[in-house]
């Protein structure tokens, strides 16, 4: 599969998720499965660029390409402003964020706000496109089925997107009026698949190997993106691609290997959040991890009391020593419930 000129390695996707698909996130998702990674989104708005969040945020040091940043923004201006910045940063490819359900998104009409705006919303998917052409750099795009159920607009949106020329398009198959409640649907994804000839993704409750291979079924989708469902599991990537080259499971991973995969994970967070920043952003990723697990909740309290890396680390390696003892592998079931995704933030 490629993304204009760009191949990937396979066609399973790393969702953007504001606060959480951070540069040591997507580097760990790449490393266990996943073809493609997509930064969590940035600011079109200048005055923000200096910011230390932005900075963290288009910060690439050291990740493989290709280098995919999502931006999100109102203005069209601003938005092609935004692309060449972060191309100038290091960026392979540009996503735009029209699928974020977030009030503080929203209420700015950046987002899935955009899909109630057809105009403007192929107005900055126009400028943007222009403005990375010069550079060779695809402009993909992220989007829901719609803005609420009486007004699904994905598949008229997605043939005037393509026109402009966006070069793939993912789709989450939920309104912005569902944030996260419910269950996504998949009709509106295949009837996008079926409108377009730009590669189509398919996003939402993509939570294991056999829903991986429903929902590419169901909606013939190029490529899948999985979010929520990685959060404390991020070897869902090679689980669903060893089920669909095969049809047969992976066994869990192992406590060891958990355990290796958390502190290496950890170690590259506090490098790039600093001491302070690092151990409380860092609570929620052990949290996910160990979510279901024997133990899990007293150690989710117990980090919540630490203020240094160093005992977050410690507490983590000798919480996962002692399971090790316990059990060899990870329960089949652990991690596998949804997550209600932070506010976005841009």
């Amino acid at each position: 599969m490629h993304i204009g000129p760009i191949p990937l390695e396979n066609r399973l996707f790393a969702a953007p998720m504001a606060g959480v698909t951070d540069r040591p996130f997507r580097q760990l998702c790449r490393a266990l499965g996943a073809g493609y990674a997509v930064s969590e989104m940035v600011t079109s708005r200048k005055d923000l660029w200096n910011s230390l969040k932005t900075s963290r945020r288009a910060n690439h040091e050291g990740e493989p390409g290709p280098i995919a940043v999502q931006i999100a923004g109102t203005e069209a201006a601003m938005m092609a402003e935004a692309a060449v910045y972060n191309i100038d940063r290091g960026a392979q490819i540009i996503d735009i964020n029209m699928g974020c359900p977030a009030k503080k998104v929203c209420n700015k009409w950046a987002g899935s706000a955009l899909m109630q705006n057809e105009t403007l919303a192929v107005e900055i998917a126009a400028a943007v496109v222009k403005a990375c052409l010069p550079h060779g750099v695809p402009v993909t795009l992220k989007m829901r089925t719609g803005w609420c159920q009486q007004h699904k607009n994905a598949v008229a949106l997605a043939r005037q997107l393509e026109a402009v020329g966006i070069q793939m398009l993912t789709v989450h198959g939920r309104t912005r009026e569902q944030g996260y409640k419910g269950q996504a649907e998949y009709d509106t994804i295949a009837a996008v698949k079926q409108a377009v000839r730009v590669p189509v993704v398919a996003n939402g409750d993509i939570d294991s190997p056999e829903k991986a291979l429903a929902v590419l079924a169901a909606t013939g989708a190029d490529a899948l993106m999985v979010g929520r469902a990685a959060q404390g599991r991020p070897w869902i990537f090679r689980e669903i691609g060893h089920f669909l080259a095969t049809g047969q499971h992976l066994p869990p991973p192992t406590v060891a290997e958990v355990r290796c995969l958390l502190l290496e994970h950890l170690q590259d967070h506090y490098q790039l959040y600093g001491e302070s920043t690092g151990v409380r952003s860092a609570r929620k990723h052990i949290a996910w991890y160990v979510r279901g697990l024997p133990g899990g909740e007293a150690l989710r309290q117990h980090i919540n009391a630490l203020d240094d890396c160093a005992s977050q680390a410690q507490a983590v390696a000798d919480y996962f020593a002692a399971l090790g003892q316990q059990m060899e592998r990870l329960p089949a079931a652990a991690s596998s419930s949804l997550v209600e995704p932070e506010e976005c933030t841009v």
